[in-house]
């Protein structure tokens, strides 16, 4: 266990996975404990899909190949290249038995920075395969909220109609429902969560504060380089994810092309792609 440290805030982080385990802020734990009998993750790292594929399966270059919900990388032990007090260095790198699901050369980091009451959460990706790499990545942090999350809001700084998009199993079905009409307030319901989550392709906001209505406890998450948003719990469970991805779950139509995936990044062999998101405590 990785442990990051300031005047103020104390982060703990797993190899496996490169998954925060515990955010506490003056001694106060703002993250999911994992408690496996309802769900066993805090944080883990989605890439290298967001989202599940349809069949769990993707096809490249005329070969098929599985892969599963969210990918591999939460299962991973990654390798420490760097850490101090305050920040910590994470690498991932292809191998003969991520090759069996994903035929591409890669090094996968994920950088955790702490400054102030922030973490700064940045994830890179370098192909360093020949030819093309088709990706996403994306976040899962689940925050506590222990007196339940119909006590929050989520707030967002512009006026937003959000639309969720319908599931249909582990993937996109047609249209969206709507949630909010021209307003930057969310008021999460328990009844959101019954089937699974809320996915949101519109979002215009570059940031979500999750806020008690009644203390008026905060945590806000900037993501400016994220085009969807997802929020998941277990329903009735005391925390809820707030997830900026790059793509999300393919359409239950999909013809299984993963060049043609909704969000995918296409990476030029030798290149490097990276993005950064931060949790304000």
């Amino acid at each position: 266990m990785i442990t990051l440290k300031n005047e103020t805030m104390v982060v703990e982080i797993a190899e496996l996975g490169a998954e925060i385990k515990s955010v506490k802020k003056n001694g106060v734990e703002n993250m999911w404990c994992g408690d496996p009998a309802i769900w066993g993750k805090s944080a883990p790292v989605l890439f290298p899909i967001c989202g599940g594929l349809k069949d769990d399966k993707f096809i490249f270059e005329g070969k098929e190949y599985n892969l599963a919900k969210h990918g591999f990388a939460s299962l991973k032990l990654f390798k420490v290249e760097e850490v101090s007090e305050t920040e910590a260095v994470l690498v991932l790198f292809s191998d003969e038995e991520t090759k069996k699901v994903y035929p591409f050369d890669f090094e996968f980091r994920v950088k955790f920075a702490l400054s102030g009451e922030s973490l700064f959460v940045t994830y890179s990706v370098k192909n360093i395969g020949i030819g093309d790499m088709y990706f996403s990545f994306g976040s899962h942090e689940a925050l506590a909220t222990p007196e339940g999350i119909e006590d929050y809001d989520i707030i967002f700084p512009e006026k937003e109609t959000l639309n969720a998009l319908y599931l249909y199993g582990a993937q996109i079905g047609e249209g969206s429902y709507p949630i909010i009409k021209d307003s930057n307030v969310l008021p999460l319901y328990d009844k959101y969560f019954i089937i699974d989550g809320l996915v949101f392709d519109n979002v215009k906001s570059k940031s979500a504060t999750l806020r008690n209505r009644k203390t008026g406890r905060s945590i806000t998450i900037d993501f400016p380089n994220k085009p969807y948003l997802v929020l998941w719990h277990k329903h009735s469970a005391p925390y809820i994810c707030i997830e900026p991805w790059s793509g999300i779950p393919d359409y239950y139509n999909s013809d299984y092309d993963i060049t043609k995936k909704p969000g995918i990044t296409k990476l030029e062999s030798g290149k490097a792609y990276e993005c950064t998101h931060t949790l304000k405590f």
